[in-house]
This record gives C-alpha cells, structure tokens and sequence, in this order.
C-alpha cells in the first residue's frame, strides 16, 4: 500500500462556523455535530472565528480510492504507531483515509510505516519524502 505524505502543516480547530474558511482548499474536512463544528486544514486557512485549536500536525493520506470493503487500513497503522507511542488523528472521505501525528513525532512515524512493509515515494511534485 503506498502512503503519499502531506506537504502541509495543518491545525485542528473547533470553529463557531464555516463561514471563514474557503471549503473548496485542497485538505479542508469538517465535521458537525450536535456539540460541535470542527475543523481540520492548513495551518494558513485557519479562519478568525476559531474558537479554540491545536497546531503543530503533519498528514499522509493512503493513496488510490480504497474500496468500502477493505477492512483494517487505519487498524493496522494504527497498531504500528500506536506500538511506538504516537498518537494519530484519523480522517476518512469518501475516497480514502487520511492520518495525522503531531509533528514532533512525523518523521520517526513515516520511518515506522516504510518499515512496515508501506510504500512511500519520492514523487516530482514537490510532495516526495520530504519530513520537514
């Protein structure tokens, strides 16, 4: 399984509304709940109505549409990260899965997954193996 790595530092906010963020940016998810409306999305695009949030996290996605019956993607990186001591913040769409580590810990998680057995490659784009 490939894993393409994020070249964005992003932030997780509780927001008051979605009315400040540009909801077509690449890497903006939301989620709204009967508590809460949340955010997770470039640092830069954090909007002025942020009612609290965290900074400081790195992403990789898992490349490719997974299909619905695929079982055990974030179990198993999970378990991998988990085993090190390094807490993820999971996000799914309708595609694929998205993993989050703060950014102290990135670079030793990616390490761990390439390891494991997952495949991260260098790409043109600017994206690659890059873990600053």
């Amino acid at each position: 399984m490939t894993i393409q790595i994020i070249q964005e530092a992003f932030s997780v906010c509780k927001v008051a509304d979605y009315s400040g963020i540009d909801l077509s940016a690449p890497f903006v998810f939301t989620g709204s709940t009967d508590e809460e409306k949340s955010l997770v999305c470039p640092v830069r695009l954090v909007p002025d109505n942020t009612l609290e949030r965290e900074d400081g996290w790195r992403a990789f996605r898992i490349e490719g549409q997974l299909d619905f019956s695929l079982i055990g993607i974030i179990a198993d990186l999970s378990r991998i990260l988990a085993e090190a001591k390094i807490g993820i913040f999971a996000i799914s769409t309708f595609n694929t899965d998205y993993i989050l580590t703060k950014s102290k810990d990135f670079a030793r998680a990616v390490e761990l997954l390439a390891r494991a057995g997952y495949h991260l490659p260098a790409t043109g784009d600017g994206r690659g193996l890059s873990l600053r």
